[in-house]
């Protein structure tokens, strides 16, 4: 539901005010008129997005894009991007399992729930335009942020690299041209305590420009470890980001932007659903996130990113753009399945990657009927890792040898090269026409070493399950197609085709000695999206609609499932396999409106209607698609939500805001156990924030205030009857004090 909608129809500032800084994803060449008069204070805000890579209003652009300004963040109380679920229509989006800053993103019944090394994320977030190949501390906390902007569908023409389901885009505060900063502390309940601070300025004469900010978010977690009386998910994340920049004339500039993040949180607790057959004396815990696990407390994230940035206007017509960038990160983790002091099923392991990425892009816009961007993307990056498992490692299960030992280690390799284009044709004043095309050649290189071992010191390997090595390429041609027509000032219309595609690559779990066909290329997934959308507005700025039709043809869908099987022994072995499901559709509608009746309200809200099914899906040889559901597409989502804002007498203004998101039944992973299953459920949010002056805000705000229990995700593996659930927070409460100067 985002507050500021753009309403205007030009953009709001010239050439030359965006390599200055005014935008940091500034690159338009022609120059642009300004707006006619200031808005009216019962008139909607005003956003400008780069969704096609040029400066548009959220308005004009024929994508189905939602846009957050950095007032719409702090009004909504959004401090990671989880919590942009129930803003923005067909996005689910929430941490991975047991972490705290691994993100799982599914737009549209798209995406990827198992964050392994051997795949990349379906939906792609980026950072200031940087592609962050890894979702391992992709849930970026929310801070010194400009906007963010959440394209749904593939966008397959444009960005990066994979982004079969849609875009995230993380747009970071541009480079100030005089001092500025703020600082703002929280404290709240569950120990709930967070500072984050910025600070910028420039020279005398703007040529030399600096912004610095960092972010500490702590929290005591939801639950507690009962065996070794210790907390779970307690939150302990510092993030730091450093901007610099060279303005030597209006016509270039230079941007190197450093950041990092060090999440030294503790696992996530889950709740036992059901009472384990392998030790039935445990029954399930009352508490969601309570545990009796006996293994260390190690969830541990680090990552580092470099990028630096290079603006151009060349001529009136041209203007280039460059960016190269380096990231890494590392975690190390502990997961343990079962959540009990008996070791049933419990990994250790650790992961690295490392990417370099440079985007060359070109915008042509001489004023007339043609304008647009091209480019060229290359990357390259390497991840690997270790998983050491242990599944019936205690007695008696080990004195009667049906204990197993396995470890999964290597690496996978990314070569990425493509070529891109977008153009738009104004046809005439109301017709326009919109071609893109993105050319890919990927390469996956893999070293696969699996191994099963005698006992848990893993020293002696008994028996092999995977040793190779294999590269598969990846070739593909993704087009675009939409076609524009502008009724009016106030309505536009458009119907497009989008195509996308999701590399294939390796398993990092293969068991070659059980399921030979593991250790096989996954083939690339592809979808061809046909869409229908319309944006318009009423009533003098007023009243918002925004509504897309679409429909996914999706094929070589690609699943993490977890396959059993029976050793000679008798005992229950699985391993974590990745498969092509087959073919799939998805349908549905998708509507976002703001209203403002008065200079003091907004009414704004999102509803979205899914209806995904899987047209094959083959099992042993078998098509069992009539059985099977799409994970985490809930046929029905949206919420509502009620702002108001008031100037006080005194000078200041007090505003107030109360939303509400619900969702129906989901199913969050893809054994579709019936106590993994969300039921349909919905949450209360609501906030007070009083400016006391210019630079003094306080913010009061709640969250899930019904205290409602509700499932984002969780674990079930037959073979050792586990079956556990990952909850999202419960009721919280948060007070907040900012200062700006």
């Amino acid at each position: 539901m985002a507050i500021g909608v753009a309403m205007s129809t030009q953009l709001s500032a010239v050439r030359a005010q965006e390599v200055q800084g005014a935008s940091p994803e500034s690159g338009t060449a022609a120059e642009a008129a300004p707006i006619e008069s200031e808005k009216k204070p019962t008139q909607l805000e005003s956003i400008t997005v780069t969704a096609r890579k040029r400066e548009e209003t959220l308005q004009d652009v024929p994508v189905a894009v939602s846009a957050f300004t950095a007032s719409a963040l702090f009004k909504q109380n959004v401090q990671t991007l989880a919590d942009l679920q129930g803003k923005v229509p067909s996005l689910q989006v929430y941490a991975a399992r047991g972490s705290n800053t691994t993100l799982t993103a599914y737009i549209r019944g798209i995406g990827q729930s198992d964050p392994t090394w051997g795949f990349d994320p379906a939906v792609g977030v980026y950072l200031d335009d940087v592609y962050l190949a890894r979702p391992q501390g992709a849930l970026l906390d929310v801070f010194d942020v400009s906007r963010i902007e959440v394209l749904r569908g593939p966008q397959g023409s444009l960005y990066g690299k994979n982004t079969i389901g849609g875009a995230i885009k993380y747009v970071s505060s541009p480079l100030p041209k005089s001092t500025q900063g703020s600082i703002e502390a929280t404290v709240g309940t569950h120990g709930e305590r967070g500072a984050k601070a910025s600070l910028g300025g420039a020279s005398d004469d703007g040529v030399w420009r600096a912004r610095v900010a960092v972010a500490s978010m702590h929290n005591d977690g939801y639950g507690k470890n009962l065996v070794q009386d210790s907390r779970n998910g307690n939150k302990n994340t510092n993030a730091a980001r450093a901007t610099f920049g060279y303005f030597p004339s209006d016509n270039f500039n230079v941007e190197l932007a450093l950041d990092g993040m060090h999440d030294n949180s503790n696992p996530r607790g889950a709740k036992m659903l059901k009472a384990n057959k392998y030790y039935p004396a445990y029954r399930p815990l009352a508490s969601d996130f309570d545990t009796r696990s006996a293994m260390p407390q190690v969830n541990h994230s680090e990552l580092e990113g470099a990028a630096l940035t290079f603006k151009w206007i060349a001529s009136a017509d041209w203007a280039f753009k460059s960016i190269t960038a380096y990231r890494s990160s590392s975690t190390q983790s502990n997961i343990d399945f079962d959540t009990l002091p008996e070791r049933i099923g419990e990994a250790s392991g650790g992961y690295s990657d490392h990417q370099f990425s440079q985007e060359l892009q070109a915008n042509y816009d001489a004023g007339g009927k043609l304008h647009g961007v091209f480019g060229l993307f290359y990357f390259k990056g390497a991840a690997g890792g270790i998983n050491r498992s242990t599944f019936l490692g205690s007695p008696p299960y080990t004195a009667l040898r049906l204990s197993q030992y396995a470890v999964s280690s290597g690496r996978i390799g990314t070569r990425s090269i493509a070529a891109y284009g977008d153009f738009t044709w104004d046809l005439d004043p109301q017709w326009s026409l919109d071609l893109g095309l993105r050319l890919t050649e990927e390469t996956k290189d893999a070293l696969i070493q699996n191994y099963a071992y005698a006992d848990g010191a893993f020293q002696v390997p008994i028996a092999e399950l995977a040793d190779f090595t294999g590269s598969h390429t990846s070739r593909n041609v993704s087009p675009k197609l939409t076609l524009s027509w502008r009724a009016n000032d106030h309505v536009n219309l458009y119907a497009s085709y989008n195509a996308g595609f999701h590399s294939g690559g390796y398993n990092i779990r293969a068991n070659c000695a059980v399921i030979p066909a593991s250790c096989r290329p996954i083939d690339d997934e592809k979808v061809q999206s046909y869409e229908l959308g319309s944006k318009m507005t009423f009533f003098d700025d007023r009243l918002m609609m925004n509504t897309s039709l679409f429909h996914n043809d999706y094929s070589n869908i690609q699943l993490s499932v977890f396959t059993s099987y029976t050793l000679p022994n008798g005992s229950p072995g699985f391993f974590g396999d990745f498969t092509n499901a087959g073919k799939g559709t998805i349908q549905g509608l998708e509507h976002e409106f703001a209203w403002k009746p008065s200079e003091h309200w907004t009414l704004s809200g999102n509803v979205a209607y899914l209806r995904s099914k899987y047209d094959e899906y083959r099992s042993g040889g078998v098509d069992i698609a009539d059985s099977q559901r799409f994970t985490n597409a809930p046929k029905w989502s949206g919420g509502l939500s009620l702002d108001a804002l008031y100037p006080l007498a005194r000078g200041g203004s007090l505003g107030g805001r109360i939303n509400y998101s619900y969702q129906s039944k989901t199913y969050p992973e893809t054994t579709l156990s019936p106590l993994i299953a969300q039921p349909a459920y919905g949450l209360w949010n609501a906030g007070l924030i009083w400016q006391i002056n210019q630079p003094w805000t306080l913010s009061l705000q709640g969250t899930n205030l019904g205290n409602k229990s509700y499932r984002s995700t969780g674990y079930h593996i037959a073979a050792l009857d586990i079956v556990t659930g990952f909850y999202g927070a419960p009721r919280t409460v948060s007070l907040s004090a900012r200062y700006e100067f």
